[in-house]
């Protein structure tokens, strides 16, 4: 009976228990010659995996600094940084008289503008970007200069009213006509 209560009691085996070795350096040895061969094959599996079952992206992208650049008497840029760093990005906010300058450097053009332009990592930004849309540009590091929310959308970060949130869209621009990154607030798709 005691070795009835022993099997019952004693842990279930793991899979490297067969080759479990006495020496602590062995140990290391197989474990490193299980990892490496093992390591292309979990490659090779990944790689066929559809990037749309997933929410989230498989890269996790570390919190990042951005650079504001914003006219001192506007209100909702301020809300945006706060919404940026509620957010868990860290940011650096330059009060300018023009921003024109600025958006020249940045490469943003006129028809995309918005009331604040920011960097982030080699990209601009224009607008209202939500932290989901620049998470995922930093992610995905398209081939392009930036993200933009033209205008000022009510219902975008920093420029939240209650009961009003419109649908909008962020896009991405570069060289050729700008592109819908991603939809906000429920759009309908066209």
């Amino acid at each position: 009976m005691t070795d009835d209560l022993i099997v019952h009691v004693m842990p279930k085996k793991r899979w490297l228990s067969p080759i479990r070795l006495q020496r602590p350096r062995a140990n290391l040895i197989v474990s490193l010659i299980l990892i490496i061969g093992f390591a292309p094959l979990s490659l090779v599996a990944c790689a066929g995996q559809d990037e749309t079952a997933n929410e989230r992206p498989a890269v996790v992208v570390q919190a990042q600094h951005i650079t504001v650049h914003k006219t001192l008497t506007c209100g909702c840029c301020g809300d945006w940084v706060d919404y940026l760093k509620a957010e868990g990005f860290s940011v650096t906010v330059h009060n300018h008289e023009d921003l024109t300058p600025i958006r020249e450097r940045l490469n943003i053009p006129a028809r995309l503008a918005s009331c604040h332009s920011a960097e982030v990592d080699g990209y601009s930004l224009e607008g209202h970007v939500p932290a989901s849309a620049i998470r995922r540009l930093l992610t995905e590091r398209p081939d392009a200069i930036g993200l933009s929310v033209p205008g000022m959308i009510a219902g975008s970060p920093g420029m939240e009213v209650e009961g009003i949130s419109r649908p909008y869209r962020t896009l991405l621009f570069g060289d050729g006509e700008p592109v819908v990154f991603s939809r906000h607030n429920q759009e309908p798709v066209e």
